[in-house]
């Protein structure tokens, strides 16, 4: 008989059950995968790791008061070696770029589970780093403009709440025109006109998230 081939041990974390059960599903399938692990939040995920030292992790990135791009950063302090995929309904180039920067091996989108799943996990493990086209064009066309500072991005989300600037700087304890300077700066790298086309550009790129 060939011999049996070597089980590749997956954590699965992600903050729905019916989304650990379907990724469980998938990768029991497998004769040569088995899930070992699972976990809903961040914290939970970092202990998993310690525990089990899974040969790949799925991590979901919304995962409550502790995201998916902390719960990275904390792995690779534990493993700088630890393989994770990043699984995510989100697909703006920030997004991305933060769960790479964080340590991510690749990105994948949970609409393409069902087809990619399975194979960027072989990939991964065997020590590849496959990355879809579409993914490599939004950190190319990223790394190719001005993005915002930490401070701007504080500043577009209050914008995306309704804030005007003078509420702005009450919020962070700025002056309403350096408020004022931040709102302009931030349509000027987003290239739009105006507060609302900014809002639109900066969820569709990930910057900001409505919680």
């Amino acid at each position: 008989m060939p011999p049996r081939p070597q089980t590749i041990r997956v954590l699965c974390v992600d903050d729905h059950r019916i989304v650990r059960d379907g990724i469980s599903l998938i990768i029991g399938r497998q004769a040569d995968m088995e899930v070992v692990g699972v976990a809903s939040s961040g914290e939970t995920a970092i202990e998993q790791y310690r525990n089990l030292r899974p040969d790949i992790t799925l991590m979901d990135l919304q995962l409550g008061s502790m995201n998916g791009v902390e719960a990275i950063r904390e792995i690779h302090k534990l493993d700088p070696a630890a393989r994770i995929v990043v699984l995510t309904m989100y697909q703006g180039d920030e997004d991305i770029f933060r769960a790479i920067e964080a340590g991510a091996t690749t990105y994948l989108l949970k609409d393409m589970l069902s087809d990619d799943l399975v194979r960027v996990v072989r990939e991964v493990h065997a020590g590849g780093h496959p990355v879809r086209p579409e993914v490599a064009a939004q950190l190319a066309a990223r790394a190719s403009g001005p993005t915002l500072t930490p401070r701007e991005v504080q500043v577009m989300a209050l914008v995306a709440q309704g804030m005007r600037n003078k509420e702005v700087g009450a919020a962070l304890g700025i002056s309403e025109e350096t408020a004022h300077v931040h709102v302009r700066n931030i349509l000027t790298k987003l290239k739009v006109n105006d507060r609302s086309a900014a809002v639109t550009v900066a969820l569709r790129r990930g910057i900001i998230h409505l919680q």
